[in-house]
């Protein structure tokens, strides 16, 4: 599967998918559609599609929005050095979408590796496992929970 940013994709966003994804804006706390979803699946980027994170790796940070432990594929993260709102942080960002995705810190649970991405919902798409073949997600079934 290809995955890549296009006009088309980034013409389809509500508009705050748009603030977040594309002009690294962050969604309210505890308002986000994903901060509560329990559902096995994974979730990936709203505007190329390529995969991010996968339930099993969710946790209730309490922080606010959706948190995870890692990146279902690391490749398809990149985290830069972020100096905005008078402090310094670990930005999240897609590589095939470049859309901003939140923010990672080391405050995790130690016991899975003591990370903490803490994504904002607007930029995620959550697929349920059990249409995870069916939208070519198929190779990522062995990293989710069974329903």
């Amino acid at each position: 599967m290809k995955y890549a940013k296009t006009d088309e994709a980034v013409s389809k966003l509500t508009s705050v998918q748009y603030r977040v994804t594309q002009e690294s804006g962050t969604e309210r706390p505890f308002t986000g559609e994903y901060n509560d979803n329990k559902e096995s699946g994974i979730y990936v980027d709203v505007v190329s599609g390529e995969p991010l994170f996968a339930s099993s790796d969710k946790f209730d940070s309490g922080c606010g929005w959706p948190s995870f432990t890692k990146p279902i594929v690391p490749t398809n993260v990149n985290e830069l050095r972020d100096n905005s709102h008078g402090m310094t942080r670990t930005e999240v960002r897609s590589v095939h979408g470049d859309s901003h995705l939140g923010h990672v810190f080391p405050d995790g649970p130690q016991d899975r590796g003591g990370l903490r991405y803490c994504i904002n919902s607007a930029s995620l798409r959550f697929i349920p496992r059990d249409e995870m073949e069916g939208e070519g997600y198929g190779v990522y079934l062995n990293q989710v929970e069974d329903i």
